[in-house]
Parts: structure tokens; C-alpha cells; sequence
């Protein structure tokens, strides 16, 4: 994962029905917390802000990847939109500049 951004664009991994998407993004989030070499940043945005708050499992792993040194910030438009600027268990408000710097210096893995 060194030098590479994880894009998360949903609460999900794949179809959300019966809860495995939510599953297999915590899993996802769980062995990249366990590499030797963590991303560079997490950046969330449309329904991957989601993940932020407390009603995801997904915001455990990501507040402890914060806790790691590992920015992890969310789309402050989107967390506008979807009404949880205030609600959030883990990462930080960031701007969509923020995500274009990123882009520009680092490999990105869209995850959602």
C-alpha cells in the first residue's frame, strides 16, 4: 500500500444486500491496517463518507489507521450532502483540492 491513496466511493464493497458489502469493506480495511506499509492517505467521498460515522463497523478500522498516522479524510461536500459534517467517528473534513493533490503525487485504489 506505500505510496498509494485508497479512494473509498461507498459504505460497501460491492452490492450491499444482507450486509456483506459492509462486511467485506471492514475486512478490506482490517488486513490494510495490518501491512507493514499503509497508505498514504483514505480519502471518502459520495457514499464512502458514510463509512466515517458510527453506524459503520468500517469506521473502527479507519479510526485506527488514523490512529497509525494514516490521514483519513472525507469529502466535505458529500458529508454536506448526505447531512453527517457532525457525525463523524473517525477521518477529518477535507476539500475535493485536498483529493486532487493527492491524485497528482500518488497512485490511487478506488475501492466502493
Amino acid at each position: 500500500m506505500k505510496g498509494k491513496v485508497v479512494l473509498l466511493t461507498s459504505d460497501t464493497i460491492g452490492a450491499a444486500e444482507n450486509g456483506l458489502g459492509a462486511t467485506i469493506l471492514e475486512t478490506f480495511l482490517t488486513l490494510v491496517k495490518q501491512q507493514e506499509q499503509l497508505p498514504a492517505a483514505v480519502f471518502c467521498m459520495n457514499r464512502g463518507v458514510l463509512a466515517l460515522t458510527s453506524q459503520s463497523l468500517a469506521s473502527l478500522q479507519l479510526a485506527e489507521l488514523e490512529k497509525l498516522g494514516v490521514p483519513v479524510l472525507a469529502c466535505k461536500t458529500c458529508a454536506d450532502h448526505y447531512g453527517i459534517a457532525d457525525k463523524l467517528a473517525a477521518g477529518q473534513i477535507s476539500g475535493m483540492g485536498t483529493f486532487v493533490e493527492l491524485a497528482a503525487s500518488h497512485e490511487v485504489l478506488t475501492i466502493g
